[in-house]
């Protein structure tokens, strides 16, 4: 693991901006442990005042400190993410080394079941059960929604992975001995995807991020907790824009653009990293 990190950072200068944005975040989210704000209160600190040494991001028509309100948000989004990663990556792993492995007609319906998830409208469907469960909405149930539908691109090429594995000599030899199905996709065919596995848990979780950051917007997200998407809701109620709260508005964008890209610049080098081919061109073999 530190040979590979050692490599991104010297190598690849996507990882070493990547490395820096999300050390900001990192920071960010320790600093929310700290916070002498309690964020579930209004009126803790002066309204409407820009930014300053004593609030770096200014505060807000609700009397609440921008700063700590966004390393409170910024702790609650990855949460989203992280889970909807971890549910969707063993729903995608799970289908994607069964339907690989047993082919036929295991293989057909999985695949059927798949593809039906892959052509759902999934912001309209995630709309409805917004307003199906609006009075019970928190950040774990939305990440599991989302990690529900957040599964089968990754499933059918965790799939393809397989179908390729599966006709190799060491399957066979697997085979022949006498080993099991499930043995031979656990310890066979699983370290070959979880490359594959990493590299889509971190597109996820740009994807998941951003699913949260409209609906929070459009007010079907729990927006009494702070995240990216309910400071933008908050911000747009108050019509800060028009008020002259720039800072309201402009703190959440500036931070979803450091995670975004953060995050972006990290899968797109590891991605790289994982094709043997591209990486020894990239360090001048």
């Amino acid at each position: 693991m530190l040979k590979v990190f050692r490599d991104l950072f010297r190598f690849d200068i996507r990882f070493r901006v990547a490395f820096i944005f999300l050390l900001f975040i990192l920071a960010m989210m320790i600093l929310s442990w700290l916070s002498p704000y309690d964020m579930s209160k209004s009126f803790q600190v002066g309204m409407d005042q820009p930014p300053s040494y004593q609030h770096p991001f200014g505060t807000n028509t609700r009397g609440q400190d921008l700063f700590f309100w966004m390393a409170f948000s910024v702790r609650n989004s990855l949460y989203l993410g992280v889970i909807t990663a971890l549910v969707s990556r063993v729903i995608a792993v799970i289908v994607g080394l069964t339907a690989g492995y047993r082919g036929g007609w295991i293989d057909n319906v999985l695949m059927s079941i798949n593809d039906s998830f892959v052509v759902l409208p999934v912001l309209p469907i995630l709309i409805l059960l917004s307003f199906l469960v609006r009075e019970n909405m928190n950040i774990t149930m939305l990440a599991m929604f989302l990690g529900l539908f957040g599964w089968p691109w990754d499933a059918r090429l965790i799939r393809s992975q397989v179908l390729s594995l599966k006709e190799r000599a060491f399957t066979k030899t697997a085979v022949y001995s006498g080993t099991s199905s499930f043995r031979i996709t656990m310890t066979e065919h699983l370290p070959f995807v979880l490359p594959i596995v990493f590299a889509t848990t971190i597109n996820n979780m740009i994807w998941s991020i951003g699913m949260e950051v409209t609906l929070g917007v459009l007010g079907l997200s729990s927006i009494t907790i702070p995240t990216l998407g309910s400071t933008i809701y908050w911000a747009n109620s108050h019509q800060a824009m028009i008020a002259g709260i720039w800072w309201w508005l402009a703190a959440p964008i500036a931070v979803s653009i450091i995670l975004f890209l953060g995050l972006y610049l990290l899968f797109s080098s590891v991605n790289e990293y994982i094709d043997p081919r591209t990486r020894l061109r990239r360090m001048g073999a």
